[in-house]
């Protein structure tokens, strides 16, 4: 679909959803659409006849559809990826298979840094073992020496989940960093990090721009991952309190902060909706929420929490305008909150998907 078409539908979608609450604006296209996803993850499975095949899963099947270069990944990722693939065989690395068990190779994941230019590669495996490890990694980085850091992750659960619990560091210091709106940031492999930086940075500032900072705020940034958020406001507020779930974004969060300065910032490990109601039960108040959950929106506990709460406004950042929707009409549907306006934000090129940042002002 040409691009232009791409980003009207996705302006109607929006405007569907969410428009019954207030303005919605003109969408934030990309410039160059084109090889923008930094996060690259790989199947290694085998066909049908039985050989090895690396790609992504036809969509409702775990049958491997084999990909060597896709429009929307970093070309650097993909010759990554198909260099692991022609190795494999000369290490006797085997594929795992799902049905067994038995075998080694589960995907290749390849998180690349738009500023730095730094690369991650994560292996991760069914089992502890990977057969002649040191050689494999030094023959990888000798045909990329771009690479700075190779982890190994172990998943040894029937899950659909990509990466298990368990890691080690086979090269470099098992992270990189970027930076975004001149603030550095460490990613480890299980960290979330937008897919799409460029974007991201348009995202961001939006969202800092609907907050309306006079510098005198308390800020609270729930879902706050590895503290992109919470570390780019604090210059322009008085406190920030992060709260996340994922224990190692909280580890690169708490680092982040450190490393970037940000002395008016804590990080806290915990659910973002017990926290906030825990807030509320002792009475403490916070002027700004920055909202950013998973695809599947918040949930009510969540959503509850933050009326109880009561901040003075809320920037709701979504990837899934559905579920935002139904969450605007907890949040706005009730009275509780006025949406003074929305835009949406093309993170996703050549997809359905679609981000949106929307301001909502307490009503009463």
């Amino acid at each position: 679909m040409p691009y232009a078409e791409q980003l009207e539908r996705k302006q109607k979608t929006v405007e569907d959803l969410i428009g019954q609450y207030g303005r919605v604006d003109p969408i934030l296209r990309m410039k160059n659409p084109d090889h923008y996803r930094g996060k690259v993850t790989s199947v290694f499975g085998r066909d049908r006849k039985g050989r090895p095949v690396c790609g992504i899963y036809r969509a409702g099947t775990h049958e491997v559809v084999p990909v060597k270069a896709c429009r929307l990944e970093d070309l650097r990722a993909d010759r990554i990826i198909q260099t692991v693939y022609a190795l494999i065989d000369s290490f006797k690395i085997r594929i795992y298979d799902e049905d067994t068990g038995v075998g080694v190779l589960r995907y290749v994941q390849v998180r690349t840094a738009r500023a730095t230019r730094q690369i991650m590669v994560t292996l991760v495996t069914g089992g502890a073992v990977i057969p002649s490890s040191k050689k494999f990694v030094n023959a990888l980085v000798r045909r990329h020496p771009e690479i700075t850091t190779i982890v190994q992750n172990i998943n040894d659960r029937q899950t659909t989940m990509v990466l298990g619990d368990r890691e080690k560091t086979l090269y470099g210091p098992g992270y990189i960093e970027d930076v975004l709106c001149g603030k550095r940031f460490r990613i480890s492999s299980r960290s979330f990090y937008q897919v799409n930086s460029l974007q991201t940075e348009k995202l961001y500032n939006v969202a800092l721009d609907y907050a309306g900072f006079s510098g005198k705020e308390k800020i609270l940034d729930a879902y706050c991952g590895i503290g992109t958020i919470s570390i780019i406001a604090s210059d322009r507020c008085r406190e920030v309190i992060g709260v996340e779930l994922n224990p190692d974004a909280v580890r690169d969060a708490k680092y982040n902060a450190s490393a970037n300065g940000a002395e008016n910032v804590r990080f806290y490990h915990n659910d973002a909706g017990r926290f906030m109601m825990d807030m509320a039960s002792k009475g403490e108040k916070v002027d700004i929420l920055f909202l950013d959950p998973p695809r599947s929106g918040a949930s009510d506990e969540f959503l509850n929490a933050v009326l109880a709460l009561g901040p003075g406004k809320v920037v709701y950042i979504s990837c899934e305008p559905e579920t935002m929707a139904r969450d605007l009409d907890v949040l706005c549907g009730r009275g509780a909150y006025r949406m003074k306006k929305a835009v949406p934000v093309d993170m996703f090129p050549y997809t359905v998907g679609v981000e949106c940042v929307a301001l909502l002002q307490k009503a009463f």
